[in-house]
């Protein structure tokens, strides 16, 4: 291009000088036509000579400015060819002060303002690419044809490798409902909602898809697993309270009418109506103080006194606290010792987190004859276990048991008074400490109740009374050094436990007597 410029100045400035010659050779003409014949000869190589001379300066004057010009358009055209590839920071050096720089001038101010563009819609396209990637919703953007043209980082973790940008999205998506959701907004362009169920398994999408204006579409999809999930506990807790309530009030209720309607009822058949409605007021109340716990340790606003306590601390008052319980039940009571860790927790809940379990295990293990009670460490937690020796729990039982109102044998739970909501309440309290809980069982062996409480890390200053070494029992003050032997026993889990101190628990009604941390 800036060849053929260079030509066309040349030639124009060639023509010029030619037009000039001319003039000049007619004005000449009629100057000899009008002087003495014996001049002619010499003004015609006078003209001859000078215009000869003014062409051969000419030319090269007119060559060196068409090629100057030229550069410098070239320069031009180089300029552009960068900002069209995409190289906006490109601008033009130009030392000349004449229309060609004036519009070099207007050339960069151009390339600075797309630069400062580009770089503004660059950024808002990072925010907006950050902003769909923290959402919590799955993005993708599919083009006119079906592929995908865009996805956010939730929607990567979805579909794994199989989603890329230029692939089909029926080859990266294999559920049914968005894939017609999908079709939808491309074909009729119109937004199309939906529900997906095997994106992946056991998780529920709400599916919104969308045409964009330039074409194509976007889907996004809302995981509502757990607000499905939510709602359907709030359903089984409505169903649940009002069949927990409506049992003993009919029972009640029945009874009462049948006071009323005889005349003269026998006073032992009175007494027993009675005893069966006290029994039934009972339930109600209990399940009413269990309902109102729950809530407590559900809310939010639920607080905890934590302070820092030895693992066998809690242990020894748990057992303590609730040897009355065992003492006409015919059931040992035995703790299998605690290593002397302090942990941070609730005394008051923590002895209602063991009162339950033992009262669950006294419950449904009453066959086995005995709960043991222990603690152990390891990976700094102080994990704590109340094992009974019963029938045990089936396996696909012990993913629910902590659920509100779930009972493994329901006739014999409402026989034997429970409400259905111990368990649920000791994992809110055990979690509210920043514990975990779970159940270990086998049928025909009993069941063992696990729950962890974090290892106080702090050290905790020396008091004078004499601690038992966690792993060997020894007493470790120089004074009692070698002059007391202690006893260890296998506890379940393999891990030896301390006998602190014998302790009678259930000595009456043919019941055991038992040592702490004796081998059962």
């Amino acid at each position: 291009m800036t060849r053929k410029v260079f030509y066309k100045l040349l030639g124009a400035f060639s023509l010029l000088l030619v037009f000039h010659a001319v003039v000049m050779g007619a004005i000449f003409h009629q100057i000899v036509e009008t002087s003495a014949v014996s001049t002619l000869p010499v003004l015609g190589r006078e003209a001859l000579l000078s215009g000869v001379a003014a062409i051969l300066v000419a030319l090269p004057l007119a060559a060196w400015f068409s090629l100057s010009i030229s550069r410098r358009l070239r320069r031009m055209v180089n300029f552009a060819h960068r900002i069209a590839e995409g190289d906006l920071e490109a601008r033009l050096d130009d030392a000349y002060h004449d229309e060609i720089s004036t519009m070099t001038a207007a050339l960069n101010t151009t390339a600075e303002r797309l630069e400062q563009s580009f770089a503004e819609l660059e950024s808002r396209r990072r925010e907006l690419a950050a902003l769909l990637d923290s959402m919590q919703e799955a993005v993708v953007a599919i083009t006119r044809e079906g592929n995908v043209s865009w996805s956010n980082a939730v929607m990567q973790r979805l579909a794994g490798t199989q989603i890329r940008e230029g692939r089909a999205l029926v080859h990266s998506v294999r559920d049914p409902d968005v894939l017609a959701c999908a079709e939808v907004a491309l074909r009729e362009r119109e937004v199309r909602y939906g529900r997906a169920t095997s994106l992946l398994p056991g998780r529920i999408f709400e599916i919104n898809a969308a045409p964009m204006p330039g074409g194509g579409a976007v889907v996004v999809l809302h995981d509502v697993t757990s607000v499905e999930a939510a709602e359907r506990s709030r359903r089984d807790f409505i169903a649940n309270v009002s069949h927990e309530l409506r049992t003993p009030l009919t029972s009640i209720s029945g009874y009462l009418e049948t006071l009323l309607e005889d005349p003269a009822p026998r006073p032992e058949t009175t007494r027993e109506f009675l005893s069966i409605i006290l029994k039934n007021s009972n339930r109600m109340n209990r399940l009413t103080e269990d309902l109102l716990e729950l809530a407590s340790v559900e809310s939010p606003d639920y607080k905890l006194s934590p302070q820092p306590i030895r693992a066998s601390s809690l242990v020894e008052d748990a057992i303590e606290s609730l040897a009355g319980m065992v003492v006409d039940s015919g059931i040992a009571l035995e703790s299998g010792g605690a290593p002397p860790d302090m942990v941070r927790a609730d005394p008051d809940a923590m002895t209602q987190v063991f009162g339950n379990l033992i009262e669950n295990a006294m419950k449904y293990g009453k066959s086995g004859g005995r709960i043991c009670v222990y603690a152990k460490t390891f990976d700094h937690q102080v994990e704590f276990v109340v094992q009974d020796f019963g029938p045990g729990i089936a396996y696909e039982h012990l993913n629910r048991i902590f659920e509100r109102f779930y009972r493994v044998d329901k006739a014999r739970s409402r026989d034997s008074g429970g409400t259905g909501l111990g368990l649920a309440i000791v994992k809110h309290i055990v979690l509210a400490h920043g514990g975990r809980i779970w159940c270990e069982s086998e049928l025909g062996t009993g069941a063992a109740f696990h729950f962890t409480l974090p290892v106080v890390t702090r050290e905790v200053p020396h008091t004078g009374v004499e601690i038992p070494h966690p792993s060997t029992g020894e007493d470790l003050s120089p004074s009692k050094a070698g002059s007391q032997s202690t006893r260890t026993a296998s506890v379940i889990g393999g891990q030896p436990a301390t006998v602190q101190s014998p302790v009678t628990f259930g000595g009456e009604n043919g019941a055991r007597i038992i040592t702490k941390g004796s081998q059962s």
